[in-house]
């Protein structure tokens, strides 16, 4: 793919977007549940990459590796669009009261347990906690963007200010996605809550940045200089670690659905019943197969992993199979949700369609090589088998 290729992908994808768009704010005065339903599972699906690319820039800048220079640009130019999905919260904000219950002063006045956390759940609080979570996640993607951008130009007479600061920084993460989880995933039934939901949640998103991230370098392997640093032994690495966190994010899922199911707990129960029928089982069963059995058989081959081609068809498998799950783990919460709607079709093309563009825009803006990085001729020369 190259720079112009880039170019014509960002004009297309704006055009879906829009049309997508247009398409989804008709359905929304038609059915007005079924539109911020796919909305939300959308706008959660679209925010995971960029939070996912976030946390992979930080776990780099700690742990080293060249595996970190083949994505690094690619996952900052992601995370460098969090504030164009603050902005695709705000229909959410508007339709509070058809999403969430606890937003509904009538069903909080007739049950008891909703009075009691109107103390969290309340609309002005959630809103406020939102523009935190949005503010932190900016401001720890524009310093790193800004701090990566500067070494291109001299090299960095502080380097390890990188790693400093990423261990605080996925501390800011690791407590904003679990809050973040609990307002706009778990509060769906709040009368439901598990300690491994946001664990999942936040797992997701490093496997949605890492299959991104994985995906778009591969299509990008034509451009040189950035062709020379997509080595078979880079790209192991990356499958190794969109395996391991796939693995992780099964083991967690799994986890928490054993601990529900020996429980047999009614009030636990009724979570998993709502996404076990009305066609939902079927949804499980195919993320069981394709978020998780295939990966894993997959990712396990090292010839499989050094293959470009098969590397990145894995990736865009998984990212895929990330969209299904944020519908799966939304949309039967919601209530009076339907099975399928034509707008859970739109609204993921609406929000992916500008978000994408946004993302090609700072992508080109940018060396797909970062300068004065030591790490870059490690990359460049790696062997692999």
């Amino acid at each position: 793919m190259t720079d112009a290729d880039l170019a014509r992908l960002q004009q297309r994808a704006l055009v879906v977007g829009g049309v997508a768009l247009m398409v989804s704010a008709a359905g929304a005065m038609l059915d007005p549940g079924a539109f911020l339903g796919g909305w939300l599972a959308s706008f959660l699906f679209w925010l995971g990459i960029p939070l996912g690319c976030l946390v992979i820039i930080q776990l780099h800048y700690l742990s080293g590796g060249a595996w970190g220079v083949v994505v690094r640009r690619i996952a900052e130019s992601a995370a460098a669009t969090i504030p164009l999905l603050a902005l695709a919260f705000v229909p959410l904000a508007f339709g509070l009261r058809l999403v969430f219950v606890w937003a509904r002063p009538e069903a909080v006045a007739v049950a008891p347990d909703l009075q009691e956390k109107a103390a969290y759940l309340n609309v002005p609080f959630f809103l406020v906690r939102a523009l935190v979570y949005f503010a932190a996640w900016t401001a720890i993607a524009s310093i790193l963007r800004r701090w990566s951008l500067r070494r291109d130009e001299v090299a960095d007479p502080y380097p390890r200010r990188f790693r400093l600061f990423a261990g605080p920084g996925l501390v800011v993460y690791g407590l904003t996605i679990t809050f973040a989880a609990i307002d706009w995933g778990m509060s769906l039934d709040p009368h439901w809550y598990s300690t491994a939901y946001p664990v999942m949640f936040g797992l997701g998103q490093v496997v949605s940045g890492f299959a991104f991230s994985i995906a778009l370098a591969m299509a990008l392997r034509e451009q040189e200089p950035f062709g020379r640093l997509v080595r078979p032994a880079n790209l192991i690495d990356l499958g190794n670690l969109l395996l391991t966190f796939v693995l992780l994010w099964a083991y967690v899922s799994f986890a928490q659905f054993m601990l529900i199911w020996s429980g047999n707990i009614r009030e636990e129960t009724t979570w998993y019943l709502a996404r076990e029928t009305g066609g939902w089982l079927a949804v499980i069963l195919v993320l069981m197969a394709a978020h998780f059995g295939l990966p894993f058989a997959l990712l396990l081959h090292r010839p499989l992993k050094r293959d470009p081609r098969t590397l990145a068809a894995i990736a865009l498998l998984v990212l895929a199979m990330r969209l299904l799950d944020c519908f799966w783990l939304v949309v039967p919460g919601i209530p009076g949700a339907h099975a399928f709607h034509w707008l859970y079709l739109t609204t993921p093309l609406a929000i992916g369609g500008l978000w994408a563009g946004a993302f090609v825009w700072r992508l080109r803006g940018v060396p797909l090589v970062p300068g004065n990085e030591p790490l870059v001729e490690q990359a460049m020369t790696a062997h692999g088998h």
